[in-house]
């Protein structure tokens, strides 16, 4: 399974984003996906996780303003970040978990001024 995130960028406080990650290969493994992030001397954290079932979890600091969802026909999934604030301001990476390992994309950054 490969993962490849997209999407991250330069904005202002209050403004949107939309991440992007595609994945491929033996998908029919996966149990689900999701979207973590790191920012500078912190640990990784889960932001918005979605299973093969449909089933959503958020991080505390997501709900409400995160929205993750997916696209099967592109075998896709996306991350909606409204009303971003500088503490969002981190490197984004995709995820998919088959149960055994965690395959990972290489990371988008998303920094947010205030």
């Amino acid at each position: 399974v490969q993962v490849v995130d997209s999407g991250g960028e330069l904005v202002e406080a209050g403004h949107s984003l939309r991440l992007s990650c595609v994945a491929s290969g033996n998908l029919d493994s996966i149990t689900a996906m999701g979207w973590y992030r790191q920012a500078p001397g912190e640990r990784r954290a889960l932001v918005a996780l979605i299973t093969s079932g449909g089933t959503i979890t958020y991080s505390d600091s997501a709900k409400g303003r995160f929205t993750i969802s997916r696209d099967d026909a592109k075998n896709t999934v996306y991350l909606q970040m409204n009303h971003l604030k500088p503490e969002d301001t981190a490197n984004y990476y995709c995820n998919a978990d088959d149960g055994h390992y965690y395959y990972w994309g290489q990371g988008t950054l998303v920094a947010v001024s205030s």
